[in-house]
């Protein structure tokens, strides 16, 4: 994380390359488009912002973190090459700010550091919220601020803002809607829904210790598209892989019995083996590697087999 201190205030912008480096990152699966169309945009030498327009829940922040993703990598042009992408949390900033002039000036001091920094592109979810934060009485807001910087390429920003809010808020203001190009990022149908459920499958399965078959990651594609009518895909699916993963853990906390037997013989096999070569038994040792492993083949195989069996 980047922290840059104001007025003894901290605000914290959070890296996504660092979170890359963590392994917190969700892979990215499809959005290519979309993906290059904002690696395009931001290659421009002016107004050279992309919005992400998309309704909750489609990936408008999955296409940042894309982004972040490809930069790490080094798949870029040498534009942007070795940029980092930060979010920028508006609440975090106005936090605090009780005195008029008080939040513009902490804006005005982070655009000096991310200009001087001349390697950063700010992501700013819910880009809406810039107009209007932080305007008190006779105070200019945060979308003021930033237009002429936006404007000059001296600030690079990806916004991502739903199209009701961008129609309500940001169309309405001629001078911002200028300084960026809008991305529009569609639903993904169910099939492409279906492939990034089997790119997000690992993650989930190391943290719920279960396995997701392939049935089930198409039936939680295609039921949620039939049933949840009030949200949108992929974010209904994963939703539904997330709460199926964890109810069956919760109900199959404990190990079944016949598990319990395998790992008990596993672990007197185990024990055997280990007596003989500290006996330097070696010849009897050797004879046991072939059952050993035979018997712990088998024994995982019918572990997997009977945890399967009851999810």
């Amino acid at each position: 994380t980047l922290e840059v201190l104001f007025q003894g205030v901290y605000t914290r912008l959070y890296t996504i390359a660092a979170e890359i480096v963590r392994g917190k990152l969700d892979p990215v699966v499809g959005r290519q488009p979309q993906i290059e169309r904002v690696v395009q945009i931001l290659g421009r030498r002016t107004k050279n912002n992309p919005c992400l327009i998309g309704e909750p829940g489609v990936g408008k922040t999955a296409i940042a973190e894309g982004l972040a993703q490809r930069i790490a990598s080094g798949d870029v042009p040498e534009t942007i090459e070795g940029k980092k992408v930060i979010t920028l949390d508006m609440g975090l900033l106005v936090a605090g700010t009780k005195y008029r002039g008080e939040f513009e000036e902490r804006l005005k001091k982070l655009m000096e550091e991310i200009k001087q920094s001349d390697e950063i592109i700010l992501f700013i979810d819910e880009v809406h919220t810039l107009i209007g934060a932080g305007a008190a009485e006779g105070a200019i807001d945060a979308a003021n601020i930033l237009k002429p910087a936006l404007a000059r390429g001296e600030l690079q920003c990806i916004g991502a803002t739903t199209l009701d809010e961008y129609r309500k808020h940001i169309e309405k203001d001629p001078a911002l809607e200028r300084r960026f190009q809008p991305v529009k990022v569609p639903e993904p149908t169910v099939d492409e829904t279906i492939q990034i459920l089997k790119g997000l499958r690992e993650r989930y399965e190391i943290h719920h210790k279960l396995r997701y078959t392939d049935e089930s990651l198409v039936a939680a594609a295609q039921l949620s598209y039939q049933y949840i009518s009030d949200r949108f895909l992929p974010d209904k699916a994963i939703d539904l892989i997330d709460e199926a993963g964890s109810r069956v853990r919760l109900r199959h906390a404990q190990v079944p019995e016949e598990a319990r037997e395998l790992e008990k013989e596993l672990r007197q096999i185990t024990k055997e083996k280990n007596e003989a070569v500290r006996g330097q038994d070696f010849e009897k040792h050797m004879r046991d590697i072939e059952g050993v492993w035979k018997s712990e083949k088998a024994g995982s195989k019918g572990l997997m087999q009977l945890l399967e069996r009851e999810t």
